[in-house]
């Protein structure tokens, strides 16, 4: 950017995770604890990492945690259930009554059915509240998710030294695998030699030897940016570097987007392109001269400062004052779903993951329940769906309504309930929601015709229902 930004994605760690507890985990392998994993989450926030005497290390990127709960919590999936009860088990025979509370349950994957849970039992209650609560101040950090590619660089380099192998190194093999995609193993056996490191397939790499830089030189060995240097050529006229005159043209006539306000956004000069070579040079030869070689250019090109988006774009910057109707709002269809409409798997967790990701707009097709309960449930009607008890979405919806924002959440009801179970759904609504719902018109906002709806602010931490109302005859004679 001509106008120097800075980016600030990284989110304070606290301090109890930068130091790092000795915690119990679940290995859902051996069906048993191990014991006294230290786990630690880096400065930048990026990973939550364990090592344990005699183990390899361990990670789960924090990017893709959706939640951090308290304790255990019913899981609905048949095969996440078995897991579950064998816990419950071991934890109950291993850790004794009232363990429970100890509990930090980690909740990652990479889409939102796929679901793995990470259990990690600590010494006290107190510990695991206090880990649950620096957790929680660390994920759901939109900005680290959108950094630039020599961060993101950065971070698959920690992510090979954090998993290392018993003996606390690296293997090559790690290595190897990182690189796969497209690429031979000799190929990066080799890359690796030249750089003087261990090269054997059975080798080990010392942490210490595998530096960032090492870890760089290895990427452009192995991924080599040819889209870069064939632009260097053609912008350098075939020179060894670029002057600061070709550098300040190259960004203001191709880098620059010619629509951008001349006075909020300026061009590049002379000033700004010393700052940048500045930054970005690593021989200083070629600063004291002024110049920007293929290196220094294709770090700059790799950094937050050519970004693709304003970077201060990323979190909430419109105008959130304007009538609820006038927004479009991210809204999910029969929410309860894992997968096909007909003959689906039904899931409470469904409705946790989809408010987790910040969907402000759910679905609840309400049946009937069947049985002696009679309880309302929630299934999509006539396409031999599996079906959930509407009393679980509920106290789903609660818990995780605000967690990733504080914007209002619109619940649809699809309703089929009679009106026996429709006074449920009422009951379970008012008593588990309690002050979140809203079940009066704002004092300021009355619903009267002609007048607007609340905006966004004012319905901050707000519940809304959305459902089909009786015609007026019938509605006043009920009332």
């Amino acid at each position: 950017m001509a106008k120097l930004y800075d980016f600030q994605w990284q989110t304070a760690v606290p301090q109890i995770l930068l130091q790092g507890t000795p915690l119990d985990r679940w290995d859902e392998e051996s069906g048993a604890f191990e014991s006294k994993c230290q786990v630690v989450v880096d400065e930048y926030g990026f990973f939550i990492y364990w090592k344990s005497h005699g183990r390899e290390g361990q990670v789960i990127e924090c990017c893709q945690i959706s939640d951090i709960r308290a304790g255990i919590m019913k899981i609905d999936s048949v095969k996440d259930s078995d897991r579950y009860a064998k816990f419950i088990y071991a934890l109950d025979h291993d850790k004794g009554s009232g363990s429970i509370d100890r509990v930090v349950t980690i909740c990652s994957g990479l889409d939102l059915v796929n679901i793995t849970y990470t259990f990690f039992v600590a010494a006290t209650a107190e510990l695991a509240k206090s880990w649950i609560e620096g957790l929680r101040t660390i994920t759901h950090n939109y900005r680290a998710n959108n950094v630039c590619p020599m961060t993101c660089l950065k971070k698959h380099w920690m992510k090979i030294k954090f998993m290392v192998n018993p003996s606390g190194n690296i293997p090559v093999r790690s290595i190897s695998r990182t690189f796969a995609s497209g690429r031979t193993e000799k190929m990066i056996l080799t890359s690796l030699k030249e750089l003087g490191l261990p090269s054997g397939k059975n080798d080990e790499i010392e942490t210490s030897q595998f530096t960032f830089e090492k870890f760089y030189e290895l990427y452009h060995k192995i991924c080599p940016r040819l889209d870069i240097e064939e632009l260097f050529k053609e912008i350098s006229n075939h020179k060894n570097h670029l002057n600061t005159d070709q550098l300040v043209n190259f960004l203001n006539e191709c880098q620059r987007d010619p629509r951008l306000n001349e006075i909020l956004f300026p061009f590049f000069d002379r000033n700004r392109v010393l700052q940048i070579i500045k930054e970005y040079e690593r021989d200083e030869k070629y600063i004291g001269r002024e110049w920007l070689s293929l290196d220094g250019f294709c770090r700059y090109l790799m950094s937050d400062e050519n970004a693709p988006v304003f970077l201060d774009r990323l979190e909430i910057c419109q105008d959130l004052d304007q009538p609820l109707a006038h927004y479009y709002i991210n809204s999910s269809h029969n929410t309860y779903l894992t997968g096909r409409q007909f003959g689906g798997k039904s899931s409470v967790e469904m409705y946790r993951q989809v408010l987790l990701a910040g969907c402000r707009c759910i679905e609840l097709d309400c049946w009937d329940g069947r049985g002696e309960d009679a309880e309302p449930i929630i299934t999509h009607g006539k396409a031999m769906c599996s079906d959930i008890l509407l009393k679980d979405v509920i106290y789903a919806i609660r818990d995780t309504a605000f967690v990733t924002s504080h914007y209002p959440v619109i619940l649809s009801f699809e309703n089929h309930c009679s009106k026996s179970q429709q006074y449920k759904i009422a009951k379970y609504c008012e008593e588990i929601l309690g002050q979140l719902l809203l079940t009066k018109q704002l004092d300021e906002v009355p619903l009267q015709p002609g007048v607007q709806l609340p905006c966004p602010n004012q319905l901050k931490r707000k519940i809304l229902i959305k459902n089909k109302r009786l015609k007026f005859d019938v509605e006043k004679s009920i009332n």
